[in-house]
């Protein structure tokens, strides 16, 4: 009997660790950097966006203009060739967003709050920034997205990257 005991323990102990590897490689599946994907975690938690990109010159300037809704999950992803100095605006833009201004390390410098629709303003988002990650207006606030969020996306890899892709 104490074989058989024995062995039962062991088969549930196997099960549960194939179990356990399963859930960790499900988990690190689900945070593998993809082009359509956007991750951002911080001090408040974590959260995974289905984003675009807009990666040239003609997307930049089209971004999300003329748009009337975007799924509260979604983004936009703006993503410059080297760092530089950015400022956006609303021009034709329908729905109110938040404005995550992004280092080249992956990390957020400055948010600017529900960015009033069709306001041609010029929102400055700062120096030596790579990227601009919009989402749904007010939502930072709600999920707590604060400055210091970093971002896993492809194009924040490499060694200085803050978050990377191939760790």
């Amino acid at each position: 009997m104490g074989n058989s005991s024995n062995s039962r323990v062991w088969q549930r102990y196997l099960a549960g660790a194939a179990i356990a590897v399963w859930a960790v490689t499900g988990a690190a599946a689900a945070q593998m950097c993809r082009q359509d994907t956007a991750l951002l975690r911080g001090d408040w938690g974590s959260a995974r966006f289905s984003i675009e990109i807009a990666d040239d010159v003609a997307e930049r300037a089209q971004g999300l203009m003329d748009r009337t809704s975007m799924p509260m999950g979604a983004g936009m992803l703006f993503v410059y060739e080297r760092p530089t100095t950015l400022s956006f605006w609303m021009r034709n833009t329908l729905i109110p967003l938040d404005m995550l201004f992004i280092d080249a390390r992956g990390v957020v410098q400055y948010i600017h709050h529900n960015a009033v629709p069709l306001d041609e303003s010029p929102i400055l988002g700062g120096d030596d920034l790579l990227a601009v990650l919009e989402i749904n207006g007010g939502l930072a606030a709600r999920m707590g997205i604060e400055e210091g969020t970093e971002l896993r996306h492809p194009a924040f890899s490499g060694r200085l990257a803050a978050w990377p892709c191939d760790d």
